[in-house]
């Protein structure tokens, strides 16, 4: 791994943990589990006329940290996420920063938006692309069936979609609750291009999506990337609980200590 990949893992991990300690919420362990893929997408990959959507909006705090890095969010503003009058609430919401262009409150509304936005962008003959990100608990839903069908129709290759397969919904794992819907065969089935990647390993997300960008396929790609919920913190990793629960003191200091010691450049 190039070392300033290691460097921002380490760097972002450390900054989530710290919004979240600091406004007593929840929600960690997924944004621990996309924040590689962020750091792909935002500082790699995403040029300046692509739309990015975080579609996983309780995930917010990785996207708010990110933006906050490349100089977006200043660190004042940072400092207020989940507080009282805040524009940082706790899922993303629209109008306050030109790079979060929608609210997604409710999840599964990623997709549909992104692929609306693709088919503008071919109307237009807008040769720029379109990201979504979403979790592996909202294939649950019928709109994304919706916009896979829709995105398949119109050709959208322009429409990169990745899911962040951490295998944890809310309320138990994903297998358990409506199966694995998140599944290359059932997109493959449909017409989308799809690929499977190890969604923590930056090198392997940025070559995956120039491979999209530079497939002949029409159609939309997505790429589905094996996680783990609460990726960096050994006790979250792979608990369901951490999906809600917030950090006390100890668990905070624990938690900052095992990412210095695992994300060393």
């Amino acid at each position: 791994m190039k070392k300033e990949y290691v460097i921002l893992q380490k760097e972002l991990r450390e900054k989530i943990l710290g919004v979240y300690f600091n406004a007593n919420a929840g929600h960690i362990s997924c944004s621990l589990s996309c924040i590689d893929i962020l750091i792909s997408l935002l500082f790699f990959e995403k040029k300046k006329n692509d739309i990015f959507l975080l579609s996983k909006g309780h995930a917010a705090a990785a996207l708010y940290v990110c933006l906050n890095r490349l100089g977006k969010i200043s660190e004042e503003k940072l400092k207020t996420f989940y507080k009282e009058g805040t524009v940082l609430t706790a899922h993303p919401s629209p109008l306050k920063f030109k790079d979060i262009p929608f609210a997604t409150g409710s999840l599964g509304h990623g997709f549909p938006i992104g692929a609306g936005i693709a088919k503008a962008k071919k109307l237009k003959r807008d040769d720029s692309n379109v990201f979504v990100l979403m979790s592996d608990g909202e294939t649950n839903e019928g709109t994304i069936w919706e916009a896979a069908h829709f995105s398949v129709k119109h050709k959208l290759d322009n429409l990169i979609v990745i899911i962040d397969k951490n295998k944890i919904q809310g309320f138990g794992k994903t297998k358990d609750v409506l199966g694995d819907t998140a599944n290359k065969k059932k997109f493959d089935s449909i017409g989308i291009e799809t690929f499977e990647i190890d969604g923590h390993n930056i090198n392997e997300i940025n070559k995956t999506i120039q491979i999209c960008k530079k497939s002949k396929i029409k159609s939309p790609k997505i790429i589905i990337a094996d996680t783990i919920k609460g990726k960096g913190v050994s006790y979250m990793e792979n608990n369901v609980d951490w999906h809600y629960w917030p950090m006390n003191e100890i668990n905070y200091k624990d938690a900052i200590n095992e990412i210095k010691e695992k994300y060393i450049a």
